[in-house]
């Protein structure tokens, strides 16, 4: 109870029953998920924590001291026993010996694995060495936005000593020095010359803690996060509604029907390159700083703590747009303002490129910020884009602790100049400190990041794409889903059974990861109806690449007379429905200007006329012909083909029980009347097969191939066609 006293704003997590249940790597396990699971503590991703525990050597069956500490590219809030790396810390310290200077320093990342206890593949952190040469059975190193705001602030170490008097902390300040074996060097000396110190920041970074147990390394940690968050805070409360120099301008009333409207536009321009999903963020933060007086000048600034900046680019993108509530001007200001962008990103990568540097990565930003709207955030994936986000509400966090604790003029030697950069490397602006871009370019084509990057797994095929599967719910539209997650897309699963929907959803996400499916009502009869599942689809990924629809009705009646408006409903919905939400769709697909492909379903019947289905072949035969005439409307960009299954069966609402038994008795097919619905419709899609030249009934899953082999890049150079689907129905036979 005594530490939850001292705390104001985070939780003693802890949980002494959880923990008397753990051996030494269960409670390190136990101390970094809690850890990592307070934002506010660290960001996704970010940080450190390490143990170093007794094991007993498999080689030699004696006692070894052993580091066990996060992996590389590992999440302290998800991370399990299996992803920590394990090292003799014995083979680690004699690596000082080896240690030359700080320009071959990476060359020691290469005698890691050298050091590796036991059978374990985990690579390990570049902030190993950090962990290593202090003298501390635990540690953590951690980017709290409080602690990383007084690491960037220009009176940062006068303001961490006032901070050690106020809260009886003895805090010890390093310069900036990337991460590294250096850094492990000058933290071992710092703790050597201030024994009874309790923690370091680290110039422009983050924060260092420690303790001899895990319970009284947690709780050093997040006392000192929050008594740092306590003495920023008191200062943010005195600046009020001054902060960031005030507004510049008011958050539009209709903001978020603005963005919506942008996202496709933004999407498509920030996608030149390489496809990109996007997430949009209108918190009170966000939004206090995009309509700031000081924005801009803080934006192109650029970010400090290095893993800020490895997912939000050096800085971000800042249009400088005077908010309109129709938009006016403000696609032409992207357009130039992103042209100025990617041309300083390449002057900056010139600067500093040298001959073994990795190739330029694309040139366009990950965040835009857009005044009176708020801020897009861009990834290869949705939970990259929101990460990508969190990270940017992170870095304002971090400017407005730094800007909250300046009062006077930058001092002529900043604290976090040192070795590793000069005070006149560095940039200021009301006392915020951002990275030199010497130094940000250093981390960012860092050789040890790139390594990183290329362990990375392999893209999928449908990577990056945002797929709308109408009539998703069921049938071959279920499959379609399915399958387009598998492959890698972030899918839209839209129906007008909403129920269905979310159980499909939720199939694809158990697939793919939670954010890589929505479920949205659609009725295709409707265009507002229409109008809403898309302005849905583009709310939570930034726009649309693939567009299937596999909707459609197939009239009956109990004594096989189609009234007109049981023909009207059924044209309605299987040809003008598809013309609706291509006409809708395409507004998107247009300002997005990249390419994109459509799939429509239609049917053999389109072809092959029969006695009594009138009303549903006609319509099949429209959309066969529809599929054309939107090949040809919606070139170059947009692709349109169609698949032309024979009957299926399996999983349709097309065949509820009456049809099918209806059918079956019409083709004199003996059946049981007691079996279930699938069993009778598994007879009746035999039956049907028979009439074919494979004899294999037509499975929901051979169509969802062949869509997806039409909306994917196999199919580049088609558009325009249909792929039957009929195991060879000579009757439906090109003429």
């Amino acid at each position: 109870m005594k530490i939850q006293e001292t705390l104001r704003y985070l939780e003693d997590r802890w949980d002494e029953r959880v923990a008397n249940t753990l051996d030494d790597a269960g409670l390190l396990r136990y101390r970094s998920n809690l850890l990592g699971s307070d934002l506010r503590i660290t960001n996704f991703g970010g940080g450190n924590t390490s143990s170093k525990i007794i094991d007993t050597d498999p080689l030699d069956g004696s006692q070894k001291s052993v580091l066990w500490i996060k992996g590389s590219g590992g999440d302290i809030g998800s991370i399990q026993r299996k992803g920590f790396a394990t090292l003799y810390l014995e083979k680690l310290h004699a690596l000082a010996g080896r240690y030359r200077e700080v320009d071959s320093e990476d060359e020691m990342v290469d005698m890691y694995p050298l050091c590796v206890f036991g059978n374990n593949s985990v690579a390990a952190s570049i902030d190993t060495p950090l962990h290593a040469f202090l003298p501390f059975k635990h540690v953590d190193h951690l980017h709290p936005d409080w602690g990383i705001a007084l690491a960037a602030a220009a009176n940062g170490r006068e303001k961490m000593e006032e901070f050690n008097r106020t809260y009886s902390h003895k805090l010890v300040w390093l310069p900036w020095q990337r991460p590294g074996f250096e850094l492990a060097m000058m933290l071992r000396d710092a703790v050597k010359q201030t024994r009874d110190c309790d923690g370091i920041v680290l110039g422009g970074h983050g924060l260092i803690t420690w303790g001899n147990t895990q319970r009284e390394c947690y709780v050093n940690t997040i006392t000192i996060i929050d008594q740092i968050g306590q003495f920023v805070s008191e200062r943010l409360v005195r600046r009020g509604a001054n902060l960031f120099g005030g507004n510049r301008t008011a958050t539009l009333e209709n903001h978020l029907s603005l963005a919506q409207e942008i996202f496709p536009f933004l999407r498509g321009r920030v996608s030149a390159k390489q496809r990109l999903i996007g997430n949009f963020n209108d918190l009170p933060e966000v939004l206090r700083f995009v309509n700031s007086a000081d924005a801009q000048e803080l934006a192109h600034l650029g970010t400090s703590c290095p893993d800020h900046f490895i997912r939000t680019k050096i800085r971000p993108l800042f249009v400088p747009w005077n908010p309109q509530p129709n938009l006016l001007g403000l696609r032409e200001t992207i357009d130039s303002a992103l042209k100025q962008y990617r041309e300083e990103y390449a002057a900056y990568y010139a600067s500093f490129a040298q001959s073994e540097t990795p190739k330029m990565r694309d040139a366009s930003p990950t965040v835009v910020l857009v005044p009176g709207i708020g801020m897009f955030s861009f990834g290869k994936s949705k939970t990259e884009a929101r990460i990508t986000g969190e990270f940017y509400t992170n870095a304002i966090h971090v400017m407005e602790g730094a800007t909250a604790l300046g009062s006077t003029a930058a001092p002529d030697v900043l604290p976090q100049a040192g070795p590793a950069a000069k005070t006149e490397a560095f940039s200021v602006y009301s006392n915020y400190v951002a990275l030199p871009p010497s130094e940000a370019f250093r981390i960012e084509y860092w050789q040890l990041e790139e390594a990183k990057i290329r362990r990375q797994s392999p893209e999928k095929e449908l990577s990056r794409q945002i797929c709308l599967v109408v009539g998703g719910g069921n049938g071959v539209g279920r499959e379609t889903v399915l399958l387009a997650v598998h492959r890698g897309a972030h899918v839209v699963v839209a129906d007008i059974e909403v129920e269905a929907v979310k159980s499909v959803a939720a199939e694809a996400q158990h697939v793919g990861g939670k954010e890589t499916a929505i479920a949205v009502a659609i009725d295709i009869r409707d265009r507002e109806s229409i109008r809403q599942a898309l302005r849905e689809t583009v709310a939570a990924y930034g726009g649309l690449d693939i567009i299937v629809n596999t909707a459609a009705v197939f009239p009956s009646s109990p004594d096989g007379q189609i009234g007109d408006a049981q023909w009207a409903l059924t044209l309605d919905i299987n040809v003008t429905g598809n013309h609706r939400l291509l006409e809708e769709a395409s507004k998107i697909l247009f300002e997005q200007d990249l390419t994109a492909s459509v799939v429509l379903v239609s049917s053999a019947n389109a072809v092959v006329p029969k006695r009594g289905s009138e009303a549903y072949d006609v319509s099949k035969a429209a959309v066969n012909h529809l599929i054309r005439e939107f090949a040809i409307s919606l070139a170059p960009k947009v692709r349109v083909n169609g698949i032309s299954p024979a009957t299926v069966v399996k999983g349709s609402t097309m065949f509820p029980r009456d049809r099918v038994i209806a059918s079956l008795t019409k083709y004199s097919i003996p059946f049981d009347h007691e079996a279930s619905d699938e069993q009778l419709r598994s007879v009746l899609a035999e039956f049907y097969a028979k009439r074919t030249l494979t004899h294999q009934p037509i499975d929901p899953q051979d169509c969802a191939a062949a869509i997806l082999f039409l909306a994917g890049p196999q199919s580049r150079c088609t558009t325009g066609h249909l792929i039957p689907v009929d195991g060879g129905l000579t009757e439906a036979f090109l003429r």
